[in-house]
């Protein structure tokens, strides 16, 4: 067996398949929240706060 090493703190650079991937995950999370907005309101908030917290993320990897 190899030993693996890792590095703590390390950052890892996103490129542009991971950004196309939390876009993704972004209009996902607002889709459920628009279709389930009018039966279950607690859970529309839900995905809906998830959304915002991935567009956050977006736009500081953009800047």
């Amino acid at each position: 067996m190899k030993n693996q090493y890792c590095k703590v703190g390390s950052i890892t650079h996103m490129g542009s398949n991971e950004l196309n991937l939390l876009e993704h995950q972004y209009q996902n999370f607002m889709d459920k929240a628009s279709s389930i907005k009018h039966s279950d309101l607690k859970l529309a908030e839900f995905f809906e706060l998830k959304a915002m917290k991935i567009q956050k993320i977006i736009q500081n990897l953009v800047q």
